[in-house]
């Protein structure tokens, strides 16, 4: 298995129902850079969930890359994934262990100066992700934490791996992460929703890897 302190490149995707194009998308990513990829669409039914999961575990499996699971611990173990990713509201990272065994890496969601903080300590927190650096429509609602979070945690000069997040659509904001002392990121729309996937990944990935 791959080693989540290598990885720069975090992609959350959704199933891509609307393009029907899963499993093309994904191996297109994972060839191009990706080093993380994340299930994360509300709303799904625990088996559809684990049925999409299992796409996820076999392109990450030929590409020697990680997957992750959003939020649920329970699906987490039924498809055995290496990752599991916690927000702030999700389940408490002892109950989460308990239900996923002493294997999988736990991440958690930081959205100010002292989640931060506190998920570079708490144990069982394998990496964290700050943000949003800006207001994104995937959390709709959520104020921007701004560069300022990725200063924060950049000047922490932590060894535990940490994500910038949130808004980052463009190579410009990507900079500005970078510039702000990020080394990964977590990516959304800037993938998914390019005409080509794969050569946007390659250009993130890129990018992060020479920062």
């Amino acid at each position: 298995m791959p080693e989540l302190k290598d990885a720069r490149l975090y992609l959350c995707t959704g199933s891509r129902a609307r393009t029907g194009d899963l499993e093309q998308f994904l191996d297109a990513v994972l060839a191009n850079g990706v080093d993380v990829v994340q299930l994360r669409e509300k709303g799904l039914e625990a088996r559809e969930e684990i049925r999409l999961l299992e796409l996820f575990a076999a392109a990450a499996e030929r590409h020697g890359a990680l997957f992750a699971v959003n939020d649920r611990a329970d699906v987490a173990r039924a498809v055995r994934a290496p990752v599991l990713h916690l927000g702030q509201d999700d389940l408490p990272v002892p109950l989460a262990r308990a239900i996923v065994g002493p294997d999988v890496l736990i991440g958690r969601s930081t959205h100010s100066a002292a989640q931060a903080d506190a998920a570079r300590v708490e144990a069982d927190v394998a990496y964290y992700c700050c943000g949003p650096t800006w207001t994104t429509p995937t959390k709709p609602g959520r104020p921007a934490a701004g560069v300022e979070l990725i200063r924060h945690a950049a000047a922490a000069q932590d060894e535990r791996p940490w994500f910038a997040i949130g808004g980052i659509e463009n190579l410009q904001r990507l900079d500005a992460v970078i510039a702000a002392g990020a080394r990964r990121a977590v990516v959304v729309r800037a993938i998914t929703e390019a005409q080509d996937p794969g050569a946007a990944a390659r250009a993130f990935a890129t990018r992060l890897r020479v920062a």
